[in-house]
């Protein structure tokens, strides 16, 4: 279980993704460029069978800020993307109305 001091220690924040390129080593994975206002960093994320690239540029998604990153098939995460999956795919969360990018989900 986890309670709820540790909830608090995920930051999760909102960032529009920039850039979208295919992962060099991995079908299914894309590289993304996210923008959360004050910096910028990259997300390997397995989203590929659900999403193309163009329709993933200016999204604004949930992402877990404070991840220590991780080396994902030779490309560095520096977060984690926030999904859900089901039998018909996967669909990214997003806010339902545009907010600030870095904005902290509560």
């Amino acid at each position: 279980m986890v309670t709820i001091d540790d909830f608090k220690n995920f930051q999760i924040r909102i960032a529009t993704i920039k850039e979208v390129d295919d992962h060099p080593d991995a079908d299914k994975l894309y590289v993304l460029k996210v923008d959360f206002g004050e910096e910028q960093k990259q997300l390997v994320a397995g989203i590929k069978s659900s999403y193309t690239k163009e329709g993933l540029i200016g999204k604004q998604v949930a992402v877990i800020d404070n991840l220590e990153p991780a080396v994902i098939r030779g490309v560095e995460s520096q977060g984690m993307l926030l999904a859900a999956q089901d039998e018909t795919g996967i669909v990214i969360l997003s806010p339902e109305r545009k907010v600030k990018e870095g904005s902290k989900v509560k």
